[in-house]
């Protein structure tokens, strides 16, 4: 047993016992683990009395019956069962953060937008209060589609704890380190890593330094998994030896507290008497994972031609429709250029698929001037977009000698359905109203004489 000693910067009421920075590798493994020796029953997943007092209680992530190579669950043997970590509900309502459908008829989702960093000056909020939804796609009844986010934290969430229902919460951070205090243990995040929470899983978010600020894209479909390499092979991109889930850690802590779960879409609060994250040993496959970006290996093209950039796809949800995703998540990172007789900017396109693009620091190649840091854009289904004038005519003219890009990380959420713009992201978040006007100074280059370029 090890019981941890908080440093003055992590703001946590709570004493948590076991490992405060251990993490097993491996992405979508059979993990055992245990913060008191013989907590974790051998050979068996129920017996008929557990070590230490301890309840055997089953999280499933899938349907009982999904298929083995898909079928995920968790064993966690716990102080008290779930059961009691909930009593009688009352609604509450967390104004920011919103769910689809969300369509406003007052609202134009058609269009080419872009938006500075929402900024944190004057904000006082916890993961919940400071939660601000950008864009939503699909239905959260249905279990289908997506929603975008922005988070602001500026306080840490004291004898408070959440949980979605709805759907599993890829988070991308962007400034300021946070603690997620799961209930199957602690991961701690800073900018240039990114976490996977679970659906179903109670957790707390505590500040380790800040503000912070970051993404999380909700995904109300199927859960996100290591894309199909192809002919790419085994290796390269994402590798499941570099995500990380944490060993199992507990809180007995027998205070009052609130627990918060959004269902379908909507809030719901209630107060136990006790710390729900009380799993003492866990073994399974249904679990928290982080995953540090700077790991990620890209794939590009090495003679001419600019693939497409689903090649930088790190994880992704399926749809059930093969080759078209509920939501890719694709990573632009440091990385050589080498093509020859190649325009090497992503080139100019519409496409089927929705694209929501963040930048977590540095300049994108595309859009050289005003994509700042902690900054989104969307571009919408069957909407055209691409490099502006400026990053054309220097891909158009430049010498073509190998070129690394570098201090650079940008990402998208890229989904099949429209995403429609909340109320917040069209009057409040801080919105380029002249975006679309980066395209407005491409000129007419035609020249009809045989043989010119």
């Amino acid at each position: 047993m090890n019981r941890i000693s908080e440093s003055p910067s992590f703001a946590s009421s709570q004493p948590i016992t076991g490992l405060s920075n251990g993490y097993m590798p491996g992405f979508g493994n059979d993990f055992e683990t245990e913060a008191l020796p013989g907590a974790l029953p051998q050979g068996r997943n129920s017996p008929q009395k557990c070590n230490y007092g301890l309840y055997g209680e089953q999280l499933s992530g899938t349907a009982f019956t999904a298929p083995s190579h898909q079928n995920e669950r968790t064993w966690c043997y716990r102080i008290r069962p779930s059961v009691k970590h909930t009593s009688h509900f009352r609604k509450t309502d967390c104004p920011y953060w919103k769910s689809a459908p969300n369509i406003n008829p007052d609202l134009i989702s058609l269009g080419q937008y872009r938006w500075n960093p929402v900024g944190t000056e004057d904000t006082s909020s916890t993961w919940l209060t400071g939660m601000r939804t950008m864009t939503t796609a699909g239905d959260v009844n249905t279990q289908i589609g997506m929603a975008s986010h922005i988070y602001l934290v500026t306080e840490s969430m004291r004898d408070e704890y959440f949980y979605s229902a709805d759907s599993e919460l890829l988070v991308v951070p962007q400034q300021g380190r946070l603690r997620f205090a799961t209930e199957l243990g602690i991961m701690d995040l800073e900018p240039k890593e990114i976490a996977i929470v679970p659906r179903g899983l109670v957790y707390r978010v505590d500040l380790i330094d800040g503000p912070a600020r970051g993404f999380v894209c909700e995904n109300y479909g199927q859960k996100f998994e290591l894309p199909s390499r192809g002919p790419i092979g085994a290796n390269c991109l994402a590798n499941r030896r570099d995500f990380k889930s944490p060993v199992a850690a507990f809180e007995e802590n027998d205070t009052p507290c609130k627990v918060t779960v959004k269902w379908c879409g909507q809030f719901h609060e209630t107060t136990i008497d006790h710390s729900p994250l009380d799993v003492v040993a866990w073994h399974g496959n249904y679990a928290p994972t982080k995953y540090d970006l700077r790991n990620y290996c890209p794939v590009g093209a090495i003679l001419f031609d600019h693939p497409d950039p689903s090649i930088f796809t790190v994880l992704s949800a399926p749809s059930g429709i093969s080759g078209t995703a509920n939501i890719d998540f694709v990573l632009f990172r440091e990385r050589w250029i080498v093509m020859e007789d190649t325009f090497r900017p992503p080139w100019y396109h519409k496409n089927i698929m929705s694209e929501l693009m963040g930048n977590i620091y540095g300049q994108y190649d595309a859009k050289p001037d005003g994509f700042i840091p902690g900054g989104l854009s969307l571009h919408n289904m069957m909407l055209p977009h691409g490099p502006d004038k400026t990053a054309f005519d220097k891909a158009s003219n430049t010498d073509l000698k190998p070129e690394k890009l570098d201090n650079t990380m940008s990402f998208m959420f890229e989904t099949r359905f429209p995403q429609h713009l909340t109320e917040f992201a069209a009057t409040e978040a801080p919105l380029q109203d002249n975006y679309v006007e980066c395209w407005s100074d491409i000129d007419k280059k035609f020249d009809g004489t045989p043989g010119k370029k």
